[in-house]
């Protein structure tokens, strides 16, 4: 083998660097072919482990995996690289030798570099599988190990490439210390925020928040170390700052989600000219709804006790109370939630009055439901105010509104009446 690159050097020697080129040439073809096998091996063996290991399958995980075990590869490459330009038989110059072995120094430590990357990449997707990975998420914390791996490497391939210790690279960031503070000030603050954040529990994946100062209203769907994305409600997806969640106000639906009940908080405005009182013939039409029984019955019997102390004072029968239509819609709405099997029963249930105002008698639903779905919740919303609207005129009173057609009071049969009881 000696003789023969002996004889090729002898016949190359009047074209100066020949010889040089075609073996480095060679070694370029030898690092292929090892990269080729190095790469088939790693991915068949390797995959297979880390599969085995992590437990993880699926498209994007193989893309990690790959790029991962691809990048390993190309350390063997330079390696024979490094190690080819020492041969003797290959005669190359010091100084060739020297600047190839710092190149595939500074590639090796590149590689790793990337290596490294992509396997703190696979270690969010790992953890990302854990039932508490929403929770706690350690985007960040991992994006923040990347920048210090790559500055790290940074050190090392420049100290690799101008043939120099790295101490010495090192030593000259004393005096960089406030440049690279206003470099990665944006890197401190969100890191620091996403220490409160995680902290206090404030924001978790899949929370739902409302941010109005940065237009966003949504599911977050990612928190990094730098922004959190939120995909709002029409599908579009707002990147927030991290720190913005630390300095500003916003609103986390997660309370809403957990306790299991989601409120609806809406006025009927009664038309205040519709409000009278009811005489005993209305009252007993309206002693047929099953959910005013125990209102009226007692209602009757404190007017009764009322009145007779009237009575006894001497009182005109302009003093006496009487029932009221409002008075009795309002028992009779709250009665209605109260047996409405979609009403969470739990939780707060108020039918109230409001201050009126030009607008009418604002009457107040104030309940939750018992299915937070936003659909479902719209629905059961629409569905009790369709059947409150529908039977308002029963108790002779008028929503208002005010562009109306309505002249007068509705004149409501008995008919219906019995069809609203049976309904009810």
């Amino acid at each position: 083998m000696e003789e023969y690159f002996a004889l090729l050097r002898e016949s190359l020697a009047p074209y100066p660097g020949a010889y040089s080129g075609i073996m480095l040439a060679a070694l370029v073809v030898i690092a292929a072919i090892a990269n080729r096998l190095t790469r088939y091996i790693l991915i068949q063996r390797m995959s297979g482990l880390l599969n085995h290991f992590l437990g993880i399958e699926g498209t994007e995980d193989d893309v990690i995996r790959m790029a991962m075990v691809s990048r390993l590869a190309n350390v063997v490459p330079a390696l024979v690289l490094f190690g080819g330009v020492s041969v003797p038989e290959f005669a190359f110059s010091e100084t060739l030798a020297v600047i190839v072995r710092n190149v595939c120094s500074a590639f090796i430590v590149l590689t790793i570099a990337l290596a490294l990357g992509k396997l703190l990449d696979l270690i969010d997707l790992v953890y990302r599988h854990r039932p508490d990975a929403s929770s706690k998420p350690i985007k960040g914390f991992l994006q923040l190990g990347k920048i210090v791996i790559f500055v790290v490497a940074a050190i090392l391939i420049i100290s690799m490439l101008v043939n120099r210790n790295p101490l010495i690279l090192l030593s000259g960031l004393g005096a960089m210390a406030a440049v690279l503070m206003l470099i990665f000030q944006d890197t401190i603050l969100s890191l620091v925020a996403s220490l409160q954040l995680g902290s206090n529990d404030m924001v978790r994946i899949g929370d739902w928040i409302e941010m109005p100062s940065q237009n966003a209203d949504g599911d977050v769907i990612e928190i990094a170390l730098h922004t959190v994305k939120v995909q709002n409600w029409d599908k579009t997806i707002t990147t927030i700052p991290v720190r913005k969640l630390i300095t500003d106000s916003f609103k986390n639906w997660r309370g809403m989600s957990e306790s299991g009940g989601r409120r609806i908080k809406r006025s009927l405005y009664i038309d205040q000219r519709s409000v009278r009182f009811l005489d005993d013939a209305e009252v007993g039409r309206l002693e047929e709804f099953v959910l005013l029984d125990d209102y009226l019955d007692r209602k009757r019997k404190e007017l009764s006790e009322w009145n007779a102390r009237l009575e006894i004072q001497g009182a005109k029968p302009i003093n006496e109370r009487r029932v009221t239509n409002l008075g009795t819609f309002r028992a009779y709405v709250e009665q209605y939630l109260r047996s409405h099997s979609r009403i969470h029963q739990e939780m707060t249930l108020l039918v109230r009055q409001l201050q009126p105002g030009p607008t009418g008698i604002p009457l107040e639903i104030y309940c939750f439901t018992n299915d937070i779905r936003w659909g479902v919740y719209e629905g059961i919303q629409s569905d009790i105010f369709d059947h409150l609207l529908a039977i308002l005129p029963i108790f002779d009173l008028r929503v208002f509104q005010q562009c109306s057609d309505t002249s007068g009071m509705v004149t409501v049969s008995p008919a219906l009446i019995s069809q609203s009881k049976q309904q009810s």
